[in-house]
C-alpha cells in the first residue's frame, strides 16, 4: 500500500499536468471505485477545474472550484496516468477524467480497491477514515508530547499502535520498521510503556525518514509509480525491511522477521531488544 511519502509524490508529480483544467467528461468503467452514485459522481464533476490537490494522510484531495473536492484513497495498488487519450491503457483502468486541451487522467487499479468520494471542500474531515487520522508529521500539531500522549493510551504493542493512524498519519508497514530500527525500539514495545527523551526520538526520527523517503521519490517494492510512471529511489536506502536473515548495519547481528498483529516485522533484537518486566516498570 502507497505510504505518505509515495502518496505525495503522486500529488507533486500529477499537479502540474492537470492543475487549472476543466474537466469535460468522466468515464466511470468499474462503478464500486465509486463511494455513491457513479452518474452523480459524474455529472457533479463536469464543468469544474482543478484548483490544487492536497493531502492527509494517505489519501489525495482533489480541489475544485466552487467547494468540490473528490478524496481519493489508493488502497493497495491504486495509480493515476496522464495520457492524451481518453482509451483506456488496459482492462485495469476503471475510471477516465477527461480534461480540456486533450489531457486525460487515468486511474488504474489492479486489485479495485482503491475508492473516490465527492464531498463538499471543508467537510472532508467528517468522511469515513479521515475523520479520525491523527496528526500530519509535518504539521506543529505533531510534537514529541502529543505523541507519547497518544501511545500512552495503548498497552499493545507499539508498530500496530503506529500503523493505525491515530498516533500520527501517514506510517505503513514499511517506514513504521524502519522507523523503529532508527530509534534502538522494540515493534513488540507497549506502546504505553515509552519515556518521553524515547518518544522525542521516536518522532524525531518519523519526520526524518520520511522527507527523505519523499526526497527519494517514494518507495517501490512491488508497483508503486508515480504520475509519470517513474519508480521511486527509497527502497536502496532501507535499513531493515525486507533483509531478513541479512546483517544489520550497526551492529552485524541478523535482521529478524516476525509477524506481529497480522504483519510482516522487520527488526534487529540487538539493537531494539524487548526490555525486560523490570525494566519497564
Amino acid at each position: 500500500m502507497p505510504e505518505l511519502p509515495e502518496v505525495e509524490t503522486v500529488r507533486r508529480s500529477l499537479l502540474p499536468l492537470i492543475q487549472g483544467r476543466t474537466i469535460t467528461g468522466v468515464s466511470v468503467v468499474y462503478p464500486k471505485i465509486i463511494v455513491g452514485e457513479p452518474e452523480l459522481f459524474v455529472t457533479r464533476l463536469i464543468g469544474h477545474r482543478l484548483e490544487t490537490i492536497d493531502r492527509r494522510g494517505k489519501y489525495l484531495l482533489f480541489r475544485f472550484d466552487r467547494d468540490l473536492t473528490m478524496i481519493s484513497h489508493l488502497r493497495m495498488e491504486g495509480k493515476y496516468f496522464v495520457r492524451d487519450t481518453a482509451v483506456p491503457d488496459n482492462k485495469h483502468v476503471h475510471v477516465v477524467f477527461s480534461f480540456d486541451q486533450g489531457v486525460n487522467l487515468q486511474y488504474q487499479d489492479v486489485r479495485k480497491f482503491g475508492r473516490m468520494q465527492l464531498v463538499e471542500t471543508g467537510t472532508e474531515n467528517q468522511v469515513g477514515g479521515l475523520k479520525t487520522l491523527g496528526p500530519e508529521p509535518f504539521s506543529p500539531e505533531f510534537t514529541a508530547e502529543q505523541l507519547l500522549e497518544a501511545l500512552s493510551r495503548h498497552h499493545k504493542a507499539l508498530k500496530p499502535v503506529l500503523l493505525d493512524q491515530h498516533a500520527v498519519t501517514g506510517l505503513g508497514n514499511i517506514y513504521v520498521d524502519e522507523v523503529l530500527w532508527l530509534s534502538r525500539l522494540n515493534p513488540q514495545l507497549p506502546a504505553d510503556q515509552l519515556r518521553l527523551e524515547q518518544a522525542q526520538l521516536l518522532h524525531d526520527q518519523i519526520k526524518f525518514e520520511l522527507q527523505l523517503a519523499i526526497d527519494h521519490g517514494g518507495t517501490t517494492i512491488r508497483s508503486y509509480v508515480d504520475a509519470q510512471g517513474q519508480q521511486g529511489q527509497f527502497q536502496f536506502d532501507l535499513h531493515v525491511y525486507g533483509r531478513q536473515g541479512q546483517p544489520c548495519e550497526r551492529c552485524g547481528h541478523l535482521i529478524q522477521k516476525i509477524k506481529l498483529d497480522g504483519r510482516g516485522t522487520h527488526f534487529c533484537p540487538h539493537c531494539q531488544p524487548l526490555p525486560s518486566i523490570n525494566e519497564m516498570e
